[in-house]
Order: structure tokens, then sequence, then C-alpha cells
């Protein structure tokens, strides 16, 4: 059996927002262990591929709290009963607030419940024999994080990194400073062979990147 995670991407909802569901093995099927990561608008595809896999949520994990991330968080704890909700401390009350996860702005307040639990950066999360690297990477939003597994040189980055482009920083509550630190100080680091999987667009490596994005240089 692999012992190398899956994720598979759900692209959701009139801002083609990817979102994942994300395995331990491949092969993984009825029963075993799973997480969601970022829950967007229409997310009823991704919520149906779940059930009828056979999967069992463990963690609905957020990248940032943006309403094309957050807006189906509360249909996926109705869905999977009450799943455990994971967002970066620096989001506190951004779920429940559509002026703060800027919602309001597009004319559909999106709120949901508080999160269970609060990242602070540099946890490690467990999933069946995988383990993960939670990384605090502010700048598109205060909050923002990505999630490393290091062993098979994967990443899901959220609105942090795209393929040529990054994530906006003309938000109120975007950074440009903090932005430049996170992709050259964190993502920058990676090797080459990291794969990214952005919350928009394909997915790239860190190393294409590192060579062609006009935002790297």
């Amino acid at each position: 059996m692999s012992t190398t995670p899956h994720i598979r991407t759900f692209v959701l909802g009139d801002y083609q927002t990817n979102c994942f569901v994300v395995t331990a093995t491949v092969d993984a099927g009825r029963g075993d262990p799973c997480w969601i990561v970022d829950c967007g608008f229409e997310p009823t595809p991704m919520l149906d591929a779940i059930a009828d896999a056979g999967l069992a949520p463990t963690a609905l994990l957020l990248t940032h709290a943006h309403p094309d991330h957050i807006a189906g968080v509360d249909a996926a704890r109705a869905r999977f009963g009450e799943l455990p909700v994971w967002l970066h401390e620096a989001e506190r009350g951004w779920l429940a607030d559509p002026m703060l996860n800027l919602s309001a702005l597009l004319g559909v307040p999106v709120t949901c419940a508080e999160p269970d639990h609060w990242l602070t950066g540099g946890e490690t999360l467990t999933l069946g024999e995988t383990t993960w690297e939670v990384m605090h990477t502010p700048g598109h939003s205060p909050g923002g994080v990505v999630f490393l597994h290091r062993a098979s040189a994967q990443a899901i980055v959220g609105d942090t990194l795209f393929a040529g482009s990054i994530g906006r920083i003309d938000f109120p509550s975007s950074n440009p400073d903090a932005m430049r630190r996170s992709l050259h100080e964190v993502l920058m680091s990676w090797p080459d062979d990291v794969t990214v999987h952005p919350g928009h667009g394909p997915a790239t490596t860190i190393g294409r990147e590192r060579a062609t994005n006009p935002f790297l240089r």
C-alpha cells in the first residue's frame, strides 16, 4: 500500500476556488480518514464525493478565512457531524464577521461557526501515517497558512502563491511586506521539486515558480 498522501482537487463556485480532499494514501477507501482543506461556495460536489467514497473526515483545515474558502464550512460540518475546523489565530472572529472576511464587499455576507482549534504556525498535524508541517504565511491575509508534506514534496498553499502569480495584496487586511517575507523566507526555502497546490489555478512547482514567476524577482 502506498504511503504517499493523495490530494484531490475540487474547483468550487464562481470564484473557481481549489478546495481539497486529502487522504493518507492514494488507495484510501471506505472508513479511512481524510481532511478537507478549504470549503468554498457550492461545496456539494466535494461533499458528495467524500460521502460516496465512504471516507471519514477528521478535520477541516482553512488556509485563510476569505469567503471563497469558507462559504461551505457550515455545510461540511452539518454533513459530517460537527467536523472540527482549524484556522490561524490571527483571524479570530473572521468566520462570523462579513466585514472581516470581506464577504460584505461581495454583497453576499458569509458567516459560519467559529473554529474548534487555533493554529499558530510551527505545528505538525498527522493524517494516518503522514505528518504535515503548518507554516504561517501572512500577506494576502493575516492568518494565511500553508500545509507541507515534506516527505512526498507536496504542499497546499492557499492564496499565497499561484502558477505565475501571487495572491492579492490590495485588500484592507493584506500586508505586502509580510507577503514578501512569506514567499521568500518560507516557500522559496523549499526544494525545487515541491509540488504546490494553490487556492486558484493549476498546480505548479517551487522550481518552476522560482525560475519564471515575475512576482518572485
